[in-house]
This record gives C-alpha cells, structure tokens and sequence, in this order.
C-alpha cells in the first residue's frame, strides 16, 4: 500500500496511513498518550495540551501533528511530565471536591489522569468564581465541574451539525502574573484560558442527542433523568445494537436492580463509542420499552396455534431480528402463509431493479464512505429525522474533509444548511415533489463515464441551446506619439491596454435543471463544489423506495453506481429492512384470517402487552440485525421477560426442538450473503486501530444487468396543502414513543412561516383530510424548518395517520383549524 508509512514510537516500529495524527497512530498500535479533549474523528482543538510528544527532537501536540516517514517518536521526556503534571494539577484546582455523588466517578478522565500523573499535591491557586448548574433539555450543565476541553463543542460542530455549544467568556479574577514565569508554557497557557471560559448552549439549535453528555470526560454534562441515580461502577454494561434505525449502532445498556426493594433489572441509561459510533435521541433516550409483567399462559399459547393453523396471512414490521424472520419465512414455507411486511418488501423490489441496473445485489457504500468523501449528494432522506447517523457523516464529511455537499429535498432545513457555508461547501435544494427522476439523470449527465448509448442519447435530447452575453477583458496593442523628456522629439510608443467587451456565446443546458425547479446557478455550484474533488457519495432517501416510479429510480441509482465515481448508499428505512427483505418471500396484501406481530390484525402478538399473546421487546431479546453496512450485528437480552418468544409458536408449529432463538442464527440464508456463523461467535466492538470488529459482513452476489430505463414521465403535482409523512427527531416507531424520556408528539409539524399563511397558532387543533381520510392533530412548530410543506408524524399507531398518504410519502391536503 503506497500511502502506508513507517514510524517509531517509543522504540516501537508503527506503520500508519500518511496524514494520520500521532496520536491516533499510538492508539492503533496501544501506546497511551494522555488526551482529554480529542475526538478521533473530529478536529483537533488543543484544548487540554497533554497529548505533547517529542518528535525528532521537536515538542509537539500529537493529536495535531501528522506522522511522517522514518520519524522518531518519544511520548514521555523529563519537559513532557513536567508539563502534564502542571497541566493535570490546573485541571484540579478549584474542582468541586464532589467525587461520592457525582455521576462520573469511576469513569472519569480527570480522577485517572489525575492518578496516572501522580497529581499529590497542588502548587497554584485563584480565587474561584461561582458557576451555577443550569438545565439544557434533556442535560444538566454544572460549569462548577467543567474543564472546558471543549470536546462538546467539537462533536457538536464537526459530527451532530448543530453548533448548539460553543465557548464563552466569563468572569474571573486574572492569573498571578508570577506564574507565567514560573509555570510550564503549555500548562500556564492552558490555565489562562480555562480561568475565562464556560460552555454556551443555544436552545434552538440543539437536537437532543445527548453526543455532548457522552463525549464529556468530567460530570458537567450529565442527563438530568440519570443525574444521581448511580454509580459508574455499579452499572452492567451490556453490549447490544440500536434497536430503532438501520444504523443498528453499538450501543451499552447499563442496568442494575430497580431498588434495594425491587432487584428486578433497570436500564438506567444507553452510553457509545463516541469515538467510533455516534448515537441519535431516540437511541441514547428511548430504552425503557421493555414488554413488562408478561407471563407464559398455557391457554393463551394453544390459541396463537390455533390462530397460526388457521392463518392465511402474517403482516410483521422490520423492528425484528433476522432470527424471528427466519421463523416467520419457515413458517410460510411450511403452512402456506402470505408474509406481509408493506416496508420490506418495497426495499426488496426496490433493490432487485437496482441490481439491473449496478450488477450488484446491495449497494456498494458504508457510513465510513461517507465520513471519508469529500463531495456528497443527498436525495430523498429527511436526513435529520430519517437517517439521524447518515446525517452525522455527511456533515462530518464536509467540516473535517474540506468537503462538499448537496442536499436535495422539498422540506427546507436550516439544520442542514448549518454544516457549511452556503454555495461553498453546502447547498440545500428545496425541489419540487417527486422530480426525483430529473435529479437522478441529472447526476447522469453531470458525471457519467461510459454511459450506455441509449442513456447518453436521451440526455443529450434533454439539452437546449441557450444565448448568454458575458464580459471579457482583451489586451490590444495601442501605439501614441509620446514627446521624449530630454530630447523633446516625439516617438511612437506601443503600450498593452485592457478593455472590456461584452458578447454573446451560445451554449447548451440541460432541462433537468428546470424539471428540479433550479437554473444555471445549480449548474455553476455544483462545478465548483466538485472541483478537486475524489471522494464521492451518494445518499439515496426512502424518499425514492415508497415512490411511484421506484423502479425506475432504483435502476437509475444503480446505473450512477456502475457508471459514475459516486459510492451509494441507499438508506433502509427500519431498523431490519435490509435483513427480512433478503430472508422472507413477501406480499403484497394480506388475505383471510391474518396473524399481525406488532400490527393490527385478526390475532396480535405484541411486544406492547395490548395484544392476544405477548412477545419480547428487542431490548428483552438476543439475535441479530442487519445493518445498512451491510453487516450482521449481534444484540444481547437486557432486561428479563417472563412471556413467550417466536421459537416457542416455531418448535410446535414446525415440528422442531430447539432451545434458544439464536441457534437460528447459523441457518440465515447463505444464498442471500449471510454466513453459518454462531451467535456467541459474533464480536461486537471498536479496535484501538479504529476497525470495527462487529458481527460480520455480508457477500454482496454479481447479478445479470441491462442498461433499460424509463424516459422522465408526467407525476401527477400534489395539489393542496402539501404535507409529508415523517416523524420529528428522535422518534421512530411504537417503541420510542413510550419511552419515558423522548416527548415529542404526534402532531402536524409546520414552519413558522407556514403557521404564518395557515393563519394558525401553535397548539392550536386542525382536521387533515388527505386520501380520502381525515384525522385531528394538534399543530408545532419546527423551528428548524422552512418553506411551505408540513410533516405528519406516524410514530403513534393510536392515531392511523399513515391512511393519509397512498404512493408516496407526499400527499395533498385540505387543513381546517378545528
């Protein structure tokens, strides 16, 4: 590999990547040098200044200095731990003596920095100031016990995008001006500026992740619902896999007893990688959704048989592990059941037309491509709400590469449009409805290589031949008698004079651009935005899936994979939808007597407690997802479940004898790229190195292409008030929402502009009739939100929203205040 370089750290012979900081390179190969304030994927900040080492003979910060060949590194000198001794012992003056009760205790960078440096004593002091704790959200800030390193700031900059913190001066009484002579430079420059400074919160921009309480190595930011609740130390944390998005994230559940008087297990919170995995609301908040009090009854159990034996139809969501669908596909193939899974399966065609037109049978792209591009396209993702971990990458992406983005959706965000600077590294296209034909070709056009004849011959047909008039600047030779100085004679001189002339050029521009609802501008911008650029990702939206020319779009999105630079991601919409659409034969429309898990049906198996026979919760259950990676991740039990599960109704039903739901997990399909791997064989974590050591990959399959498509044709316009199905951030489904901490509601979610022009109040009540269906729903406010489309949340299956929309997640409506 020509970009991989040699370099010695402590004697030790490290190979690493050329550009990579010091820091992550001792990382990789197990060296510790000390760092509170560096995020491995984020920009360096300098902030704390222990990661000093020397190298070649020079003091450097190694989270900001980039390994070189042949480079001699030593992370410990006599200078170095007198600086980060000097550096620890700032760090600890005036900090809170407050250890017993604060929640970071045991896991806290301070308390073992403040050990492995030897920190025995104090040699400087200052009068404190009082830092009062205040109430952001979801999270306490208590500035007392802040070290301001920054590293909240950092992640919500350069990973979540929304700039909610940043640093801000305070009062203080200045330094002994003895110090700056006395102290170690790097210590006392450190101190000066922790002596100014708090964290600042911006109510309106923050999102409720909760990243910022994660990447906290003290207890300033702690989450008020935890605060208090329990030590580190008592914790158990079980590893596991988010259970409400395609992410499938690693996450913790950390539990213990409820109480001295209940030792029934508790989640008491969901903590991450933060340097390797990043988590949404819903994932870090929405826990606690466990199917409680469930008990075995025998005559409940003889009834789901008979329920089952008399069934024509299983309608399921994709909020199940691989396993439970393996069971419900044999149990199709065994009884002659209809699978219905309305989500699964419109992935499932939707990636059949994409292998046509990629000759792949998945898409080729990860997370990690698209924090390594450096030129992005999303279309059809409401980024923030639908793919919170996609969004992540993509801002990440454009602050820490230098890169660019496009985002293509008729929902304006100014979330998005706060990852860079507008027209330079980011562009928000606010199109119009169901044009995502025009933008796909549009992609074709711009950076197809070797496109297929038929493909460059309707492209040309779209262009038109234009007439601009553009100013030039042209040099001409002027030549004027000049009388000479001395002599007094007149000569001829020539001199190079510019000017300026205007005139008109012809040129050709797509009608693309028009069918987007754009014009040349979009044209020049993204000519700029590309220039230099060798990274490329496409990010393709459940937009396009539940769309009426999905067909067509996924084999245009497989044809920008085959014929373009672009890596594409294509987003699965729940949390199992790549797994089930690869494991189950599914159907359209359900038939007679229907079996529903977690759906309304004749019979209900519910993780909810509300149906005919209970079953798990994916936080009460072992097994496996597949991620939109394309890698199948193990998720772990929890807490306990007294009920039955799936394989209990399998072993009767399929004549079979086995003991535990995961000794299915061997048996998913090879045929679909899944491996005969056991479950207790499935690793589940984050190498020093960066690598994710997760489960595993699937094999992707060549599949027979043609280079067919569909010419852009007619949709009907949604007329009306145009209103959008999706859910606000950090709800996904039935389970998020009843999680104790996540309180968003169900509700028409609009602008304020668009409050505005409905002439409406927040709170107010309005009827939507749309598709021939009605509904009341309170409206709110997105203030983060532009332009004149609503969404319409459909999380809470109480209220049947989703019978608002047909084809597509757009729909007209006629909206009535109540």
């Amino acid at each position: 590999m020509s970009d991989m370089i040699n370099l010695t750290i402590d004697g030790k012979i490290c190979q690493a990547k050329e550009g990579e900081y010091i820091l992550n390179v001792a990382r990789a190969n197990n060296i510790y040098v000390p760092a509170i304030c560096y995020l491995t994927r984020c920009s360096p900040t300098l902030a704390c200044r222990l990661c000093l080492v020397e190298a070649d003979g020079k003091q450097v910060y190694s989270c900001n200095t980039k390994a070189k060949e042949g480079m001699q590194i030593q992370t410990v000198t006599e200078n170095i731990v007198k600086e980060r001794r000097a550096i620890m012992e700032v760090y600890d003056v005036n900090h809170p003596l407050q250890c017993g009760v604060c929640d970071q205790s045991g896991d806290c960078e301070l308390q073992n920095n403040t050990l492995y440096m030897k920190v025995d004593s104090q040699s400087y002091s200052i009068k404190d100031v009082n830092r009062p704790t205040t109430n952001w959200g979801v999270m306490n800030y208590d500035a007392g016990l802040c070290i301001v390193c920054e590293k909240c700031v950092t992640v919500c900059k350069d990973m979540i995008g929304s700039s909610a913190l940043s640093t801000v001066k305070r009062d203080s009484e200045g330094l002994n001006p003895a110090f700056k002579e006395s102290m170690p430079k790097d210590a006392y420059a450190m101190w000066n500026k922790l002596n100014k400074s708090l964290i600042g919160y911006e109510a309106d921009k923050c999102i409720d992740c909760g990243e910022c309480i994660s990447v906290c190595p003290v207890g300033a930011l702690v989450s008020e619902d935890f605060q208090y609740k329990s030590n580190a130390w008592e914790l158990t944390r079980i590893p596991a896999s988010n259970p409400h998005s395609s992410d499938c994230a690693l996450i913790y559940y950390e539990v213990k007893h409820t109480s001295t008087s209940d030792t029934t297990p508790m989640i008491y919170r969901v903590t991450n990688e933060h340097h390797y995995a990043n988590l949404s609301g819903a994932a870090r908040f929405g826990y606690d959704f466990e199917n409680k009090n469930a008990q075995k009854d025998e005559t409940q159990f003889a009834q789901a048989i008979e329920a089952f034996k008399k069934a024509q139809t299983i309608t399921f969501n994709s909020y199940i592990t691989n396993e439970e669908a393996l069971i419900l596909e044999k149990l199709r193939e065994k009884l002659g059941l209809k699978l219905v899974n309305h989500d699964a399966l419109r992935f499932q065609k939707f990636m059949k037309n994409y292998a046509q037109g990629s000759g792949s049978s998945l898409y080729n792209a990860t997370l990690q491509d698209i924090h390594d591009a450096n030129l992005l396209i999303s279309v059809g993702s409401f980024l923030k709400s639908d793919a919170p971990s996609v969004k992540y990458g993509f801002n990440n992406a454009i602050t820490r590469n230098k890169g660019a983005g496009l985002y293509f959706h008729p929902l304006g965000d100014t979330h998005v449009e706060g990852f860079g600077k507008k027209g330079k590294t980011i562009e928000t296209i606010s199109h119009n409805p169901l044009c995502e034909e025009s933008i796909l070709f549009l992609i074709l056009d711009l950076f197809g290589k070797e496109l297929p004849s038929n493909v460059q011959t309707y492209l040309d047909s779209l262009k038109e031949k234009r007439v601009k008039t553009i100013s030039e600047v042209v040099k001409e030779n002027v030549t004027e008698m000049v009388k000479d100085e001395e002599s007094g004679e007149e000569k001829e001189v020539t001199k190079v004079v510019s000017k300026t002339i205007t005139k008109e050029v012809e040129y050709e521009l797509s009608k693309l651009f028009n069918l987007i609802g754009s014009d040349e501008s979009l044209l020049e911008t993204i000519n700029a935005m590309r220039e230099n650029k060798d990274a490329l990702c496409l990010i393709v939206g459940e937009d396009l899936i539940f769309h009426p020319k999905s067909a067509n779009l996924a084999k245009l999105c497989g044809l920008i994979e085959k014929h373009t630079d672009f890596k594409v991601m294509v987003v699965p919409p729940q949390t199992n939808t790549l797994g089930v659409s690869l494991i189950c034969e599914l159907f359209e429309r359900e038939e007679g007597f229907v079996v529903g898990y977690n759906e309304k049906a004749n019979y209900e198996l519910s993780s909810f407690g509300n149906g005919n026979l209970n079953m798990p919760a994916l936080n009460q259950q072992e097994g496996t997802f597949t991620n939109f990676d394309k890698r199948v991740v193990p998720t772990n039990v929890a807490l306990p479940y007294g009920g039955y599960v799936l394989n209990d109704l399998a072993n009767v039903l399929l004549e079979e004898d086995i003991e535990y739901t995961i000794e299915y997990t061997p048996m998913l399909p090879t045929t679909k790229g899944f491996k005969a791997v056991e479950f207790d064989s499935l690793p589940n974590y984050f190498g020093n190195d960066k690598s994710e050591n997760r489960g595993y990959l699937l094999s992707v399959q060549k599949t027979a292409s043609d280079d067919a498509f569909e010419t852009i044709s007619n949709i009907d316009v949604v007329t009306g008030n145009v209103i959008y199905k999706a859910n606000p951030i950090n709800q996904f489904n039935e389970f998020t929402s009843k999680a104790h901490q996540l309180n968003e509601t169900s509700a028409l979610y609009v602008s304020s502009e668009l409050l505005e022009s409905l002439k409406l109040k927040e709170g107010e009540r309005v009827t939507v009739r749309a598709n021939s269906f009605e509904v009341e729903l309170p409206v709110e406010v997105d203030n983060q939100m532009i332009g004149h489309i609503g969404y319409v949340s459909f999380f809470d299956k109480s209220i049947p929203t989703s019978k608002l929309f047909s084809t597509s997640r757009y729909s007209g409506a006629v909206i009535k205040k109540v």
